[in-house]
């Protein structure tokens, strides 16, 4: 856990935050109703999101769930200066490449420069344990942007399901 897979380094940081960290004070939360501009015309009209909300992306096996996250993506970054980070819990090793590589075609990742937006995966072939944390690693990246940067950020975490089933099974594994 914790080591970069794009061969461009060690990643150089001067702080680390754990991954089981307090939630921020209720007080502190904003109550504010308002939406957030995807930039998608159709989401935006017809089922716009909440800032700061909670959404659930669901459908079959290739329906174009990637597409439109990796549009929302872009979109947030180019259009609003936005951060995303995506999440990819117990995804195969091929989603996961293909993923990197459309975002560096299409400008949202630039390996010359600053991006915006940060991939955290844990491969399907990992232990539980390790699946479990992934979730909890892109938790605490966003956290980061959020917080220290003051970015607006975007969350992604692709598979909810696989990261329940990571967690059923190191409960299995502990005998609970």
């Amino acid at each position: 856990i914790g080591e970069p897979i794009d061969e461009r380094g060690p990643i150089e940081a001067s702080k680390y935050n754990p991954i089981h960290a307090d939630p921020p004070e209720f007080i502190d939360q904003s109550t504010a109703a308002e939406v957030l501009e995807t930039g998608i015309k159709v989401v935006d009209l017809l089922a716009p999101y909440a800032r700061g909300g909670k959404i659930g992306l669901f459908g079959g096996a290739g329906v174009g769930k990637t597409v439109f996250i990796q549009e929302l993506i872009n979109n947030i970054a180019k259009a609003h200066g936005g951060f995303s980070v995506f999440t990819g819990v117990g995804e195969r090793t091929r989603e996961g490449n293909d993923l990197y590589r459309e975002m560096i075609e299409t400008g949202v990742i630039n390996l010359e420069g600053d991006s915006k937006v940060a991939l955290v995966f844990g491969q399907m072939n990992e232990p539980p344990g390790a699946r479990a944390r992934v979730a909890l690693t892109g938790l605490t990246v966003a956290e980061y942007f959020r917080d220290e940067e003051g970015q607006d950020v975007l969350l992604f975490i692709d598979n909810i399901f696989r990261f329940t089933q990571a967690g059923s099974e190191v409960s299995a594994l502990l005998g609970s």
